[in-house]
């Protein structure tokens, strides 16, 4: 497994629109584990193929909301293949949202509350489910992604401009 170099803002790949995977196969699953290798060293819960410079329609998602014992996150990453939403709830909600392509930088997105969602996982396997709380947002996120969409875009262009000043300050200290 490799650590990929993500992309950030304002690379111009991140707004292009990604292409359906025609099959899935060996590449696909290594680009699949590269993605979580690389989210994971970038302690992120999510991470689309467009970030790391793939245009496939690919992205991975981690919560990690269970802890073991040591209260250490258990890592349970789930891969979503061609991922389409289908529906989304008439009902809003709000998360504090980051992004590894917006280091260190959050706003608060409003998004619908539950998404339905098809996708196909890394054996080729089709799935459907209602997707709701973190997991809906962040599902939304990563498909935003996937079609050339950043969170700042769901901000105000106020909020959106603090959030850029913000990250090139943030680039000149370090």
């Amino acid at each position: 497994m490799t650590v990929m170099t993500v992309l950030e803002v304002p690379d111009p790949r991140l707004r292009l629109v990604a292409e359906p995977v025609a099959s899935v196969d060996d590449s696909t699953r290594t680009l699949v584990a590269d993605m979580i290798e690389t989210m994971y060293d970038f302690n992120g819960i999510g991470l689309a193929a467009t970030q790391v410079g793939v245009q496939q329609r690919v992205l991975v998602i981690d919560l990690q909301e269970e802890k073991d014992e040591e209260d250490k996150p258990i890592r349970n990453p789930k891969a979503y293949i061609n991922a389409e939403i289908l529906s989304v709830s008439e009902e809003m909600s709000t998360y504090n949202e980051g992004c590894l392509s917006i280091p260190e930088q959050y706003a608060e997105v409003v998004r619908p509350a539950r998404c339905r969602v098809k996708w196909l996982d890394e054996t080729g396997a089709a799935h459907e489910e209602e997707l709701d709380g973190l997991l809906s947002t962040c599902m939304q996120h990563e498909i935003d992604h996937l079609d050339g969409v950043l969170f700042i875009d769901h901000i105000s262009r106020l909020k959106r401009d603090m959030v850029l000043k913000k990250l090139a300050k943030a680039r000149k200290l370090g």
